[in-house]
């Protein structure tokens, strides 16, 4: 086929794809490149390929003028799926039809993901399903992260979905989806030359070659530029797109104004049905525009027939009529179609904000009503755009630059930092008030965090800034500020620089009495001094209940604390709740947070299985810096468990990553890993000395408080590498601190092996840490020659150590027991320890109770993905029904 010259691989890779979706071995592709390189020309391939072989295909573009409209586009591709969404769950079906705005809600964002993903999955259960999406730069955001969001869960269905795009910048938010990505490159010359020769063969040969050189491989150029030799001729040195605008504006040109009517309201809105279409090219040309006048735009190559609409061959040509139009005529055909589009109020708004210049108070204040509809179904994105527009039809400086600073809110909150970045510069906010240069402050800690090089002097300009705000009767973005500086208090300006900074924090927190996010203040900046009242407020506030900022305010507090007990339970109700709200990117947070502490009370399988889930979260969602802090903690659990290649690879990962730079509490419990991984090497002097830094002042990996939670860590090395005099020095202001569950074991774990106690009642309720100590106490007993009360410290030390998985400890436990003369067999491994850590998640959520479809919302999936893990879980269990989970999960 001519349109595919030079693409054999191309063409051969998504045959391939073709193959697996036939065989239940879904998939997603992103195709990227350059404006005219043949991305649509694969599409189209793709689609009547599938097509021949069977397949339904479910096509959509984006358009620009639709670029702002909330799931215009996931409307556009799933519209012939009417009939299965009317069969979907109520729950799905509702927020699908509220997306759309055919009824009434406020569906999450990926409430509709889900429910487009269980339509997508159920229809090709009946017939494999290929999604073509063109023009992915000019989607909506919500229909792309929607679209982004099933691409990246068909795994195990018949779904293709394939994307074409342009090239953009590795760090560009397009690049979030976490899809495999295909790009085109220019054509080689041989194969240029033949695509030339099939659409122009009877050109001279310098001619010729003037047309090779000018394309320069970009498939497009070789087929338009022989249309338009006269303006090539005369165009002079032009980049290459600038060169095909200025040819298909002098082709559009050559046309009547009937013609040129029709084509302005195309570019104009380029998803307007043919009839409206017509209509507003009539009020724009002042005589009538008939589909006689669009078969002549179509014989001059610019537009052409798609179904029941009319497009652009290419975007290129919808950009140079629209661009090159005089600016009065654009303005005015955005009217005409304003006044056409009266039943579709979303499209008739934004015509009527591109027809306007100057201050327009009521269309502004249509606009801001807008930003609230959509933020409501979802569509932030939308809202942040038509708050941006309000802002630029707002007369008084101070109302459009509070509507500006709106929007740069609800960018932040969906990590949209480039889109913030944007409207932060190009916004004057040189007269703000202070409540409004608190709430700008709170932006700038989102996308700015980094750049502040003085984390201690950020601090304190965050509490005058919340101060100021609170002075000014705003006592909610005080707080809200203060939980910024208090937040770099623990996680990054640790040492005493801060110290009257934190005391500030704690003193204005003491304000608000048992309010969660005062408490949180507090624990996260006095804990050493206040750590035991702060645990006895948090619990009081947890009986009175609360909702889930309640809940992760306090779970968030009691993990600084290290009462990892209180902190999971806590947590963890509060990651229920945003499961059921579909806050993705809260969950990453969250999830983060509850299994650092359950590291260390030994439940390492459901760590491992949450932390990986946060992992693929916080790819989705672009929260980057979470990704580094599960990659830390699961490192330390592939250290404790013996895998220490795999531990020393992701330790390795977070201590170069940018984003950890000067995260003293990541480089803290980094280091906590990388001891771990020393001793188990029998490197006992590097395993001391890279914990021993923890506790100097000067080094990055110090923390004032966390520190604290390394001394079992540093007492092992120290035993090992025979240091216990230079330890006992490090640690000689333990004994001052405030008692909160991690210090008291800290304290008891010193005490018994610097001062041969017996074990304390804090130790024995973290199994981990009292199996340790049986271990060292053995050791002990053996070398005085105990050999009995050896081999009970031992075994019970060996069994805690099989039962958590810990090999490294266990297999030393085996070494001392053979050492008093009994020998041990080797650890049997559970059933459960070949599953993957998702399907333990799904096995446990099983067993349960809970429907497919319920573990399906819960882990965002598809339902018939969850039956296709069950179906692979059962064998590894050796079970054959449900009924059985629990017990095989037990064994």
């Amino acid at each position: 086929m001519a349109g595919l010259v030079g693409r054999d691989g191309e063409v051969a890779l998504l045959g391939r794809l073709l193959d697996q979706t036939a065989a239940q071995r879904g998939s997603a592709l992103v195709i990227r490149g350059e404006p005219g390189i043949g991305k649509t020309a694969l599409l189209s391939w793709l689609a009547r390929t599938a097509e021949d072989c069977g397949m339904r295909v479910l096509a959509a573009a984006g358009v620009e003028s639709e670029s702002r409209l909330p799931y215009a586009a996931l409307h556009q591709l799933l519209y012939p799926l009417s009939a299965a969404i009317g069969g979907l769950p109520p729950v799905h079906r509702a927020a699908l039809r509220a997306a759309f705005g055919l009824e009434p809600g406020q569906p999450d964002l990926y409430a509709v993901a889900l429910a487009a993903l269980d339509a997508i999955v159920d229809a090709a259960a009946e017939k494999p399903i290929v999604l073509v999406i063109d023009d992915l730069h000019w989607l909506d955001k919500a229909s792309a992260d929607v679209m982004a969001f099933v691409g990246r869960r068909v795994g195990s269905d018949a779904v293709l979905a394939v994307g074409g795009t342009r090239t953009v910048a590795l760090d560009d938010p397009q690049r979030r989806t976490d899809l495999p990505d295909l790009e085109l490159g220019r054509l080689t010359a041989a194969d240029a030359a033949a695509l030339l020769d099939t659409h122009a063969p009877q050109l001279s040969p310098s001619v010729r070659e003037r047309f090779l050189a000018e394309a320069a491989g970009n498939p497009l150029a070789l087929v338009e530029l022989p249309r338009s030799a006269p303006v090539i001729a005369t165009a002079g040195p032009l980049p290459l797109n600038s060169r095909l605008e200025a040819a298909f504006a002098a082709r559009a040109s050559g046309l009547g104004v009937r013609e040129g009517a029709l084509l302005l309201t195309l570019a104009a809105d380029a998803a307007c049905d043919v009839p409206r279409l017509l209509a507003a090219a009539t009020e724009v040309a002042g005589e009538p525009v008939t589909l006689g006048d669009a078969q002549r735009a179509i014989d001059a190559g610019l537009i052409e027939v798609a179904g029941p609409a009319l497009r652009f061959r290419h975007p290129l040509m919808r950009s140079a009529v629209y661009q090159r139009a005089p600016l009065a005529a654009r303005l005015d055909v955005h009217r005409r179609l304003a006044g056409q589009l009266a039943d579709f109020p979303d499209r008739r708004l934004w015509h009527l904000a591109s027809a306007t210049l100057g201050p327009d108070r009521d269309l502004a204040g249509e606009l801001e009503r807008y930003a609230g509809q959509a933020r409501q179904r979802g569509a932030t994105m939308s809202a942040v755009a038509a708050l941006h527009r309000a802002g630029e039809l707002t007369e008084q400086p101070a109302a459009a630059t509070a509507l500006v600073l709106r929007a740069a809110e609800l960018a932040s909150e969906v990590g949209a930092r480039h889109e913030v970045e944007r409207l932060l510069t190009e916004s004057d906010l040189s007269a703000l008030g202070p409540v409004e240069e608190a709430r700008l402050a709170n932006v700038l800690e989102v996308v700015r965090f980094g750049q502040f090089r003085d984390p201690a002097q950020r601090v304190r300009e965050l509490i005058d800034r919340a101060v100021a705000a609170r002075d000014a009767g705003s006592p909610q973005v005080c707080l809200q500020l203060l939980w910024r500086a208090a937040s770099r208090c623990f996680f990054q300006a640790t040492g005493p620089e801060t110290a009257e900074a934190r005391a500030r924090i704690a003193a204005l927190a003491d304000a608000e009495g048992d309010d969660p996010l005062a408490l949180a203040l507090i624990a996260y900046t006095v804990p050493e001094q206040r750590g035991a009242e702060i645990l006895d407020r948090l619990h009081r506030v947890a009986q009175a209940g609360g909702g889930p900022d309640t809940l992760r305010f306090l779970g968030s507090a009691a993990l600084v604390l290290g009462d990892f007990g209180r902190s999971s339970a806590w947590l963890d109700a509060a990651v229920a709740d945003a499961r059921a709200q579909g806050r993705m990117a809260v969950i990453v947070r969250l999830l983060t947070s509850a299994n650092w502490g359950r590291l260390w009370l030994g439940d390492w399988d459901q760590a491992i299985a949450e932390l990986t889930e946060s992992g693929v979260l916080a790819r989705e969602t672009g929260e980057a810096f979470y990704a580094v802090a599960s990659r830390t903690s699961t490192g330390a659990i592939a250290a404790m468990r013996g895998d220490l290649d795999t531990a020393e690879r992701l330790l390795d990962e977070v201590a170069t990553s940018p984003l950890a730079a000067g995260m003293s509490y990541i480089h803290s419990a980094r280091v906590q890993a990388r001891g771990l991984v020393h001793l188990f090497r029998g490197e006992n002097q590097q395993a001391y000395a890279v914990l021993a830094r923890a506790f100097d002042p000067a080094s990055p990996t110090y923390h004032r408080y966390m520190r604290w939670w390394l001394v079992p860590e540093l007492l092992d090395a120290a035993l090992a590498a025979q240091r216990v005099p230079e330890v006992r020095t490090l640690i000689a202001g333990l004994p001052d601190l405030v008692r909160a569950p991690i210090i008291e074991v800290a304290a008891e774990y010193a005490a018994v092996v610097l001062d041969d106690a017996p074990l304390g009642p804090a130790v024995s309720r973290w199994p981990l840490y009292r199996a340790r100590l049986q271990l060292h106490r053995g050791r002990v007993e053996r070398r005085r020659h105990h050999t009995a009360e050896a081999r009970d410290l031992l075994r019970s030390a060996r069994n805690t150590f099989d039962e958590l998985g810990a090999v490294p400890w266990a297999e030393m436990a085996r070494a001392e027991l053979r050492a008093t003369g009994e020998s041990s067999s080797r650890r049997v491994s559970s059933a459960r320890e070949r599953l993957s850590p998702q399907e333990l998640q799904i096995a446990a959520l099983a067993a349960e109770g809970l429907t497919n479809r319920q573990i399906a919302e819960r882990l965002f999936l598809s339902h018939r993905t969850v039956g296709s893990h069950l179906y692979r879980i059962y064998p590894k269990l050796g079970v054959t029904r449900r009924a059985q989970l629990a017990g095989a999960l037990r064994a």
